[in-house]
């Protein structure tokens, strides 16, 4: 294991459980309304379709709630993680809401050993997955592998022109202070809180690695491996508070410049087809 891998993995293993019980994961609200999607499934709803009955797996997938609203909407899912507190908690998440889930515990590199080669019609990544990977190029080859000729990726991620951004200056400039392209070097972090209220947790394994990866590096991986894009959609949105602050929420839980929005994408929803001969 690589020492950036386990870095990651102790501090996602950590913050599991904290997450498990925060307000931003809303596990009790999940599980007391069958018919309530999370609120990175209610923004990606209008565009991922209708997906009942498609074979699907949700890569990177920590404690489930994205999971399980793919599965409310009808999707056969399984979620993949590399983090066994994740998946723990998960699996929990998913028989209190007794809703039939299946998770495999792999980091995505790893994917083609525990799940079935061109075995899925969709491939889903939710929002701040693709900045622990290192290789943007391999993560493309894993997705074309798992898909079935005709299946299709779904992937809505945080815009690495934000990632870029230095979101602890506390005027109004957006300063770009941090790699837009992918480095062979990670980025080094060291912090101590998290992207929810986790009501003042004190965390040990602070420590992670990550990497940022350019939009055109992201598409150009994927149309090495021949897939079809077929939606590029930036947003002036993220569903966490990414610039404390400077932002303001809506009634849906994403959050926006407060002023001057137009200036920076926050996210991006990105699809693409493997073709089908």
């Amino acid at each position: 294991m690589s020492e950036s891998l386990r870095l990651n993995r102790a501090q996602w293993d950590e913050k599991a459980p904290a997450h498990a019980v925060s307000r931003g994961y809303n596990v009790q609200g999940l599980i007391d309304n069958p018919e309530l999607l999370s609120e990175v499934v209610r923004f990606d709803r209008p565009r991922l379709g209708d997906v009942r009955g498609l074979r699907a797996v949700h890569l990177q997938c920590h404690i489930g709630t994205d999971t399980l609203s793919l599965h409310r909407l009808g999707a056969r899912v399984t979620g993949l993680d590399f983090s066994p507190a994740s998946l723990a908690e998960a699996r929990t998440i998913a028989a209190r809401a007794e809703a039939e889930i299946d998770y495999v515990e792999s980091d995505v590199y790893g994917a083609l050993d525990v799940l079935e080669a061109g075995g899925f019609d969709l491939v889903y990544t939710g929002v701040g997955a693709l900045c622990w990977l290192p290789d943007i190029r391999r993560w493309a080859g894993i997705v074309n592998a798992l898909l079935r000729p005709g299946g299709r990726l779904f992937i809505r991620e945080g815009h690495p022109m934000m990632w870029a951004i230095d979101e602890t200056r506390k005027d109004d400039v957006l300063a770009v202070a941090f790699p837009y392209f992918e480095t062979p070097e990670p980025l080094v972090w060291d912090e101590g809180g998290s992207y929810v209220d986790t009501d003042g947790v004190a965390f040990e394994h602070t420590v992670t690695h990550s990497w940022n990866h350019g939009l055109g590096e992201i598409v150009t991986a994927l149309l090495a491996e021949g897939l079809v894009l077929t939606m590029l959609e930036e947003h002036d949105s993220c569903p966490w508070d990414f610039y404390p602050g400077r932002t303001v929420v809506d009634p849906d839980g994403e959050h926006r410049l407060a002023a001057g929005r137009e200036r920076l994408p926050l996210t991006y929803t990105l699809q693409a087809r493997k073709p089908s001969v």
